[in-house]
């Protein structure tokens, strides 16, 4: 059987949350630089008080700023990101071999869904707003439960072949 292969809702499913996921990462960046420039694209802040926060001296471009690396809120966004990658990646790699165990698809598919909506809403309540806790741990523990599940599910389908 064919299982990562378009003709199988499951791993189509999966191509479809993956993706996703990876643009949401992508963002991450862009939002990392949005909050780098955050006074000075919003043109709300006088001019001798806005901030441009950069952590390497080549890119300083613009005159009379020094280099910060400790900016609560580009810093914010940095730890999500990183937090991602921790944890999406891994996600990506379980839930494909998941997809070879040609898995039930309505749940696989909830699973995937589930997974990329809780990686948003964290990503929302960490980087975004920040909410005061248990929203993030929520956010975070409910991709790390799937993707023990799917590693549980992996583990004891292939368990007799060892």
């Amino acid at each position: 059987m064919d299982l990562l292969t378009l003709e199988n809702p499951v791993f189509c499913c999966y191509l479809f949350w993956a993706t996703v996921l990876v643009v949401k990462m992508l963002l991450m960046s862009l939002l990392t630089a949005l909050q780098r420039f955050r006074y000075k694209l919003l043109g709300l802040v006088p001019l001798a008080l806005r901030r441009k926060v950069f952590p390497n001296e080549e890119d300083l471009f613009f005159k009379n700023i020094e280099v910060q690396f400790d900016d609560p809120r580009v810093e914010r966004v940095r730890r999500a990101h990183r937090n991602d990658m921790e944890n999406i990646l891994p996600y990506f790699i379980m839930a494909l071999i998941y997809v070879c165990t040609n898995p039930n698809p309505m749940i696989a598919c909830n699973l995937f869904r589930l997974a990329a909506i809780a990686r948003i809403v964290h990503t929302l309540v960490y980087a975004v707003v920040a909410v005061p806790q248990p929203s993030r741990i929520l956010a975070f523990a409910t991709m790390l439960i799937i993707t023990f599940y799917m590693a549980a599910v992996v583990a004891l389908r292939t368990l007799r072949f060892i």
